[in-house]
């Protein structure tokens, strides 16, 4: 008889442990990223002329990291247990945030030029896919009634980032600076505040 069924527990392992290893790495990322930024040669606002690229670059980047963490964080708030593969597409997800900080720097410091802009639009399209694949694996491990299938429903911002990315990829060909509109956009697509997760939560603990 499984034992998990036998003490009345869904099967899989606590979450803990990686909350804790995916917040430190997303710090660590972060930390990475700011020590990109050097000090300008001078005292007056001229100086930071030359850096503005790799500031807006970091913003950019910030912004990203921080929505991953935020979005990460509401996922594991509806997700009772981990499995191993979960463990495993943690660790592909972190893999390409952990990217984040060469390629902002490589676009940061060559001011946008197409192939560094293709190339952190390559890092996103892989972030957005490995979080895909890690919200699906988390589903599997909850089984039918996943609270977290029900928070995301129709996902369409889960559907249009990959797209919006693949365009900004390809449109580096012709002008970079449609794809780092695109990048913006969905940032801030997403920094648009989703209730979801939070509004399945509260239904649940007052029902």
């Amino acid at each position: 008889m499984d034992a998990s069924k036998h003490h009345g527990r869904r099967p899989g392992m606590g979450k803990g442990r990686l909350e804790a290893f995916s917040d430190g790495v997303i710090a660590i990322i972060i930390t990475i990223m700011v020590l990109e930024l050097k000090v300008p040669h001078g005292s007056s606002p001229a100086a930071l002329a030359p850096l503005l690229p790799v500031l807006l670059s970091y913003v950019l980047s910030f912004v990203y990291v921080g929505i991953y963490w935020n979005n990460h964080h509401h996922m594991l708030a509806v997700s009772g247990r981990v499995s191993g593969g979960a463990l495993w597409a943690n660790l592909h997800l972190l893999f390409w945030l952990s990217l984040f900080p060469f390629a902002t720097a490589w676009m940061g410091e060559n001011h946008f030029a197409a192939a560094p802009t293709a190339a952190y639009g390559v890092v996103l399209l892989m972030a957005a896919i490995a979080y895909w694949l890690l919200q699906r694996t988390l589903i599997r491990v909850q089984g039918a009634g996943s609270v977290l299938l029900r928070a995301i429903g129709s996902d369409w911002k889960g559907k249009l980032s990959p797209v919006l990315y693949a365009l900004g990829i390809v449109s580096t060909l012709w002008a970079a600076w449609v794809a780092q509109a695109l990048y913006t956009a969905v940032a801030v697509m997403w920094l648009v505040p989703d209730r979801r997760i939070e509004g399945v939560v509260g239904d649940d603990e007052s029902a």
